[in-house]
């Protein structure tokens, strides 16, 4: 089984972690887009990147500069998903699961594993490219599914990120109610953290074990739940 989590734009470089780093998996292709986004004009980039005058200095020097921070992928990552999986206190063995588990889709690196050594980056996977092939889902392809081989995926990335999967491989799909039926971006994204934490701890190997998850006060709903839709609702 494989967890699939979506990146976060916020990043953070204070690595707590003594373990060797793997190397990701599309190092060059990640090289590739590197190279084509270093030539844009910061007009150009601003555009592409859809940011603010004030955000433009920093990513136009993200993709400039020869020795831009890195660090552990699973530390790098300070959205609020992450920060509610809270891997900086992770257990050795809550850390195995994960390393060996879970799987963070990126515009830039396609698949990182949580051990991987990247470096800061800004590049979401729905960004239109000004150069060939026009859409970062034209140039991954298949090359992301193809990485998680033939194991039953539970997506609890955002669908920009489960787009890039999605048409090669099945999905389990998880969805976070609130009590009144709805999704609440924040609450959503604290609950995919939860649960990435909750599989750690219970060393979860089965997707029905997730059915007993009941952190931030959300519960499984078997009525509207299927074999590849799990839904969660918060109790009133």
């Amino acid at each position: 089984m494989k967890i699939i989590i979506a990146p976060t734009k916020q990043m953070k470089f204070k690595d707590d972690f003594e373990l060797p780093y793997t190397t990701p998996l599309f190092q060059q292709e990640s090289a590739l887009l590197r190279k084509e986004l270093s030539t844009l004009d910061p007009d150009t980039l601003k555009k592409t990147m859809k940011i603010s005058d004030r955000m433009l200095p920093k990513v136009y020097d993200l993709f400039h500069t020869k020795h831009p921070n890195r660090g552990c992928a699973l530390l790098c990552y300070s959205g609020i998903a992450f920060q509610y999986m809270a891997p900086g206190i992770f257990t050795n063995e809550q850390l195995d699961y994960v390393n060996e588990h879970l799987r963070i889709l990126s515009g830039l690196y396609g698949l990182v594993r949580p051990l991987d050594e990247i470096e800061e980056y800004r590049l979401e996977m729905q960004t239109k490219l000004p150069f060939s092939p026009g859409s970062l889902y034209t140039f991954w392809n298949k090359k992301i599914a193809d990485a998680l081989n033939d194991e039953v995926i539970l997506n609890l990335a955002s669908e920009e990120y489960a787009k890039c999967i999605r048409p090669y491989k099945p999905l389990i799909d998880v969805r976070f109610l609130d009590a009144d039926g709805k999704e609440k971006g924040v609450y959503v994204k604290m609950a995919r953290g939860e649960m990435v934490r909750y599989m750690a701890e219970n060393k979860v190997e089965r997707i029905e074990q997730i059915q007993k998850f009941d952190r931030q006060d959300f519960r499984f709903c078997p009525e509207r739940s299927n074999e590849t839709l799990y839904i969660f609702q918060k109790i009133k």
